[in-house]
């Protein structure tokens, strides 16, 4: 049996009774490290779950997955994802892997960046499109499309900032905030910084796109929205985070 288990996004506490029992009965427990981060550390999660847990990168999922599909064929097997547990391609690869090989499966859903950006206090039925900003994006134009698609429609954008944990490396709001203006978006327009959403210190901030390539946030990873047109209550809400 292959489990798969979203973590929530804030420590080890933030797993749902029945995704810490899941673990508990599981001999091999791989943790994806590359798309998220926890509060807690790799050792934190062995001494709450009494259990080894093995890291898992991008290269062992995706090119090594076989590690993890042949040891669910004879085994329970739990792969924890910060969040929940479909937020990246790789862990629908994974899955769909799993049911070709005829392995059994199971899901445990958590809360998501998706869906936690609502303490915000914009409408989550407004968002349009997700997109990423990532590292090296000099030539990269795919965030700017999708944005200037959603803002024909009125809609919320949610830029998502690349991370590589292994290595402790993050975009930053701010130079998320400064690409989006040398690729032409106005620097006016109200833009929210979130860092660590799901934690009981994130750091959320109102303004405009130009103050939000000086502010100081200091957790992580960190998120940038770009509200499309605002209801009142939207507005309202807004102003608790100025």
């Amino acid at each position: 049996m292959l489990y798969f288990i979203g973590l929530g996004l804030n420590d080890a506490r933030d797993i749902t009774v029945k995704g810490l029992e899941a673990v508990k009965s599981c001999k091999y427990i791989y943790l994806e490290n590359y798309t998220s981060i926890l509060e807690s550390s790799k050792e934190e999660l062995e001494e709450f779950y009494q259990k080894e847990v093995i890291l898992a990168d991008r290269d062992l999922v995706e090119k090594q997955a076989d590690e993890i599909l042949i040891r669910s064929e004879e085994e329970d097997v739990a792969f924890l994802v910060v969040g929940d547990i479909f937020g990246a391609t790789t862990h629908t690869d994974l899955m769909m892997r799993a049911k070709e090989k005829n392995i059994k499966t199971k899901f445990i859903h958590n809360a998501s960046i998706l869906t936690a950006v609502g303490i915000v206090g914009l409408e989550l039925y407004k968002y349009g499109k997700t997109t990423s900003i990532p590292f090296n994006n000099e030539n990269v134009d795919t965030p700017i499309k999708v944005f200037n698609k959603n803002k024909e429609h009125n809609l919320h954008t949610l830029f998502l900032l690349d991370l590589d944990p292994k290595n402790n490396n993050f975009l930053t709001i701010n130079d998320a905030a400064d690409y989006l203006i040398k690729k032409g978006v106005n620097k006016e327009l109200i833009a929210i910084g979130c860092a660590k959403i799901g934690n009981e210190h994130q750091e959320i901030k109102v303004t405009t796109l130009e103050n939000l390539t000086k502010e100081n946030f200091t957790k992580y990873p960190q998120c940038l929205i770009i509200p499309g047109d605002l209801h009142f209550m939207e507005e309202d809400a807004l102003e608790l985070w100025k």
